[in-house]
């Protein structure tokens, strides 16, 4: 009773006097503050990118190109005409010409370019999801590990006082003849050894609070409470899985090789387009007209590329191929996080289960702590076996306190491999906005 009451003075001092720190709000400041969280705008950006330059081909083309030759023969007539000379080309040629080229029809060509960009940037976008997703797991991972440090800081601190009371009680005890320096001893090493522990437990919170700051991007500081995340298990575990972001990346893969399949079908299409053609040069179109001279030439071009069938049957088997690892990765990955549902729930129950039972453990060891000190005081007990019945009283409450830490990070270990909504949707927005405003 006692130590409950100390407990709980210690709880509410912390909470009037420091602000709580939460987990959610953790996570909230990791994810805008980890360096990965740039790639949203970058991702972004590269789709722009991408999709203006695919729109960008049915601009008009310009190409300028000359040349500079010689043959060693040319065309000349089969007949020759008495007092007739009849001209031919010479044999240096020249030429310069600029061509302009303007698209009608791609085939679908550049609908498919924008369509595969737009699908490329989604699969970037979902893995970046699965990368920020990860993260919750590691903050959660430092949160319950401070929680944890910070139950045994508060059932160090009561072994303590115990030992200080028990300390003060021997010495009284020697006074009266019941007790020797020896049984005094025996107590200030378990103090002392009480105290190491503190230092120990002390080091590695701020060691998980340095790294839980850097994280966040704030410190936090030592006397900073954390609050314990009130979390309740939901119903719908099949359903609830299917909010992985890994599966929406599994998705976005399945469709980008489906448009990689129409850029395939695009790429048998006749291509339809306009061009004019502009020259300088000797000879121009009359080719038997030795002079330099300008001359032009405009009209409607058709080309149709048939070396796509080469290969074609082997492109469509490389993504149907594609398609079937990617149905295998999400397969494994269902059948993996069931597993570890299985385990956490299973983990989950244990802890219920055993904290039914910590209170009544609590109460017995107390009663024995409380007939060893009558023992000791009456004679019949040695101190030595005093200071047992005072550690496993106190390893009864580090127990209770561990089963509490564990059922809950227990919970959120649940709620991480099962979310409750989609968390792709509602973090994406907010951190992009966030990473803008940076």
């Amino acid at each position: 009773m006692k130590r409950t009451i100390l407990s709980s003075a210690f709880l509410l001092a912390a909470t009037l006097t420091h602000a709580q720190l939460t987990l959610e709000e953790c996570q909230r400041q990791a994810q805008a503050n980890y360096p990965l969280v740039r790639r949203y705008s970058l991702i972004e950006k590269a789709r722009e990118y991408d999709l203006s330059n695919a729109g960008k081909g049915y601009l008009p083309r310009f190409s300028l190109s000359g040349k500079a030759t010689y043959q060693n023969d040319i065309t000349e007539l089969p007949v020759k005409l008495p007092d007739v000379d009849i001209k031919t080309a010479p044999k240096d040629q020249y030429q310069l010409m600029l061509e302009v080229q303007q698209t009608l029809w791609d085939g679908g060509d550049i609908r498919t370019q924008k369509q595969l960009a737009r699908a490329a940037s989604e699969v970037d976008l979902q893995k970046q999801q699965v990368d920020m997703y990860a993260l919750n797991d590691r903050i959660n991972q430092l949160f319950f590990g401070i929680l944890l440090l910070d139950e045994r800081l508060k059932q160090n601190q009561l072994l303590l006082d115990d030992l200080e009371r028990t300390h003060r009680q021997v010495s009284h005890y020697m006074a009266n003849g019941i007790a020797s320096q020896s049984d005094l001893d025996a107590v200030s090493v378990e103090r002392l050894h009480t105290r190491q522990q503190r230092v120990e437990l002390e080091t590695s919170r701020q060691a998980y609070l340095a790294m839980l700051s850097a994280f966040i991007g704030k410190p936090v500081s030592p006397e900073e409470a954390l609050l314990k995340p009130a979390v309740e298990e939901s119903g719908e575990m099949e359903q609830r899985i299917y909010n992985r972001p890994e599966l929406r990346l599994f998705d976005a893969q399945q469709a980008q090789l489906g448009v990689q399949e129409n850029v395939l079908n695009a790429r048998l299409m006749p291509r339809f387009g306009l061009f004019v053609q502009g020259a300088y040069g000797n000879p121009g179109l009359n080719i038997l007209k030795d002079e330099f001279n300008a001359w032009y030439m405009a009209g409607v071009r058709m080309s149709w590329n048939f070396g796509s069938l080469y290969t074609l049957k082997n492109d469509r088997r490389r993504i149907d191929n594609s398609r079937r690892l990617i149905e295998t990765g999400r397969d494994v990955f269902l059948f993996n996080t069931r597993l570890q549902v299985t385990r956490q729930d299973a983990a989950v129950l244990s802890m219920r289960r055993q904290m039914k039972d910590d209170e009544e453990i609590i109460r017995l060891r107390r009663n024995i702590r409380c007939a060893a000190e009558a023992k000791v005081e009456n004679g019949t007990l040695t101190v030595t076996d005093l200071l047992r019945e005072i550690t496993n009283e106190n390893l009864a409450y580090q127990a209770k306190a561990l089963h509490e830490v564990q059922l809950l990070m227990g919970i959120c270990e649940l709620r991480y491999l099962l979310p409750l909504d989609n968390p792709s949707a509602s973090d994406s927005s907010s951190l992009k906005t966030l990473n803008n405003n940076n």
